[in-house]
């Protein structure tokens, strides 16, 4: 029986070994061998394998592509592509990953090169292909490479076809949480060295041009991470090869870094890069790290948690409704924790305890910005107490009925024009900062001079140590002498009018002046 036409990997074989994909057990059984669906398929299923047929492929497709479409759901074992009937078969580590993988693809199309392409479990429980094909096992070593977060050797590299680029265009689609500079290189760096990345906004969208030291390293990155979600449900990554070729970084800061130039400076008016921070990020996995429910992209529990639709970037389950403790009870309002808490997420409703007004909850819009909120303002000082937040055991807010009035002690602000985060992709996800004695103001009128501002946020009770205008005089940083000063002092002018449709905006900054 000849075959040896149709077996990609282009190593004779026995006839006995070749029968198996010739026979009517394997690809007649799996569909049509020419891949049309225009022929009348078997009406029983096959039953769960660790082995999938793949039809409908492109006449060129690669190992690396069809390795791609199993990639996010466990390790992939082996490959055999028959590339004159347009179908490959995928060997997955465990048959637990081919069943997260097939119920992934029952809710999302399978595509390769935007095309959609047909997977089903196959009758065959293992392949048998013959291990002396060194592109095969060249490409099974790549993905175990990356699999085990290093990344693929020259060797193997110059054994794969390499794209023209090392540099990566990235798009964030559907960004409802925040993305830095620091979350992409973590993501991107289990596929490689990343050695530069710039960001910027661009028809009112996230982009990023990520440069890898390797070509071979972007291409894993590409076949992988294209169409992921970074949280989930949303963050979603589109991904292209850049026409450049390498980056040219002036600057390191939270817009752009050259990680083999660490003396870069930092930029007129952009925060530097602080060597502890970027140590701790580095060690800490920075937000992915830090945040429940980020999505690790080679995880298969991740995948069959977003074949599940969970929404909520937090813990499944986990409250949006925070309970805020040793409250200063004379001066807290709910306006006061309204501005506060709104720093880090989308405040909905704010209830200040009838009976024990040192206590107060706090209602999100969900789980991750409580988490967030919780993270950064616990064991804050605020009016003179050091507060504690914890993750309260109530799903929402409730409202005072009608009839009763509870002396003020409850806000909705569900509808308030103030809310930092409701336009996706917005700036403000890209400044998200603890607490400190360093404020960043904006939106401040040309007018205003800077003894304007001293004397504005010296009236709110701190001491001002320091001010710095930034080029345009529109935006500056002002710092006060400790963090609970800077506390009242964005508690108490951010939004505060300054005649007119004119409103300050203050936030926390890890610059120091």
């Amino acid at each position: 029986m000849d075959g040896l036409s149709d077996v990609a990997v282009g190593v004779k074989r026995g006839s006995e070994e070749l029968s198996m994909y010739n026979s009517p057990c394997s690809l007649s059984s799996d569909g049509a061998s020419n891949g049309n669906d225009s022929k009348k398929l078997r009406v029983d299923e096959p039953t769960p394998s660790r082995v999938l047929h793949i039809r409908k492929l492109p006449s060129d497709v690669t190992d690396t592509e069809v390795i791609a479409l199993g990639l996010p759901f466990g390790k992939v074992t082996n490959i055999l592509t028959l590339k004159g009937k347009n179908q490959a078969f995928l060997e997955m580590g465990s048959e637990e990953s081919a069943v997260t993988m097939m119920n992934y693809y029952s809710t999302v199309s399978p595509l390769v090169r935007h095309s959609p392409v047909f997977i089903q479990f196959s009758n065959h429980k293992e392949l048998k292909t013959d291990s002396t094909n060194q592109r095969t096992q060249a490409v099974l070593q790549a993905v175990s490479a990356v699999q085990s977060s290093s990344s693929p050797t020259t060797e193997l590299s110059e054994l794969l076809s390499a794209p023209c680029s090392p540099v990566l265009r990235i798009i964030i689609e559907n960004m409802f949480y925040p993305v830095t500079l620091d979350v992409l290189q973590q993501i991107f760096s289990k596929f490689g060295t990343v050695m530069k990345i710039i960001t910027f906004t661009k028809n009112n969208q996230f982009q990023a041009l990520l440069q890898f030291s390797e070509p071979i390293q972007a291409q894993q990155a590409k076949l992988t991470l294209d169409g992921q979600n970074i949280y989930n449900s949303c963050c979603t990554l589109r991904i292209d090869f850049s026409k450049l070729v390498n980056l040219n970084v002036k600057y390191n800061n939270d817009k752009s870094r050259d990680y083999t130039r660490p003396e870069l400076p930092a930029g007129d008016g952009q925060p530097s890069l602080d060597p502890m921070a970027a140590a701790f990020t580095k060690d800490s996995g920075s937000l992915l790290g830090k945040i429940p429910g980020a999505l690790n992209p080679l995880s298969a529990a991740a995948a069959a948690a977003a074949a599940a639709g969970r929404i909520a970037l937090g813990q499944t389950g986990s409250s949006a409704v925070l309970l805020v403790s040793n409250l200063n009870d004379e001066m807290v309002t709910p306006q006061s924790l309204f501005t506060l808490f709104g720093v880090y997420g989308d405040v909905q409703r704010v209830k200040i305890l009838y009976n024990k007004k040192d206590s107060a909850l706090v209602q999100l819009c969900d789980g991750s910005q409580a988490q967030l909120a919780m993270s950064h303002l616990n064991g804050l000082k605020m009016n003179g107490k050091v507060i504690r937040v914890t993750m309260s055991k109530h799903q929402s807010v409730a409202l005072p009925r009608d009839s009763l009035d509870d002396h003020g002690l409850t806000k909705d602000f569900t509808n308030s024009p103030l809310h930092r985060f409701k336009k996706p992709g917005s700036k403000n996800f890209q400044n998200i900062f603890p607490p400190s004695t360093t404020l960043h103001i904006s939106n401040i009128p040309q007018d205003m001079s800077e003894e304007d501002l001293r004397l504005l946020f010296s009236n709110t009770g701190g001491t001002v140590k320091a001010f710095k205008f930034f080029q345009d005089h529109k935006m500056a940083l002002i710092q006060m002498s400790t963090v609970e000063e800077a506390t009242q002092a964005l508690i108490e002018l951010h939004n505060h009018s300054l005649g007119g449709s004119q409103y300050l905006r203050v936030s926390f900054s890890k610059s120091t002046i």
